[in-house]
């Protein structure tokens, strides 16, 4: 247990020290889903990309080095190489399928223009 404590702390340690770059602001709503997008977008989607590759490069060494006499070692890198091809398939067909959803939508990044009050209903005269 110590063990995933140490290495989730190294993960997320380098995270944590660029929390506070000059460039995030955070001072609305709008501000802070911004920032949660971007967290995802630069640190959650390479992570679990890397993690994908490090499984299955692990169950390749698994087969083909520690399992080369073992028939359950071999069965073990198997599954590894199988999931960790699995995790590959299902986040590049995410990001394909949000791809698709947001060019079929229109939705772009831009934000809207005005000055930020809401738009006030039209007074009608008697």
């Amino acid at each position: 247990m110590k063990k995933l404590a140490y290495v989730g702390s190294a993960f997320l340690l380098p995270a944590l020290a660029f929390a506070q770059s000059a460039n995030t602001q955070v001072d609305s709503v709008q501000g802070l889903g911004a920032y949660v997008v971007s967290l995802i977008n630069n640190v959650a989607v390479p992570l679990v990309f890397a993690l994908a590759f490090i499984v299955f490069i692990w169950g390749v060494f698994t087969y083909f080095i520690l399992g080369a006499a073992d028939g359950e070692k071999r069965d073990t890198g198997k599954s590894f190489m199988l999931y960790g091809i699995i995790g590959f398939f299902v986040m590049i067909s995410v990001w394909g399928l949000v791809h698709i959803l947001t060019g079929s939508v229109r939705l772009n990044n831009n934000t809207p223009g005005g000055n930020g009050q809401l738009p006030q209903a039209a007074q009608v005269n008697p």
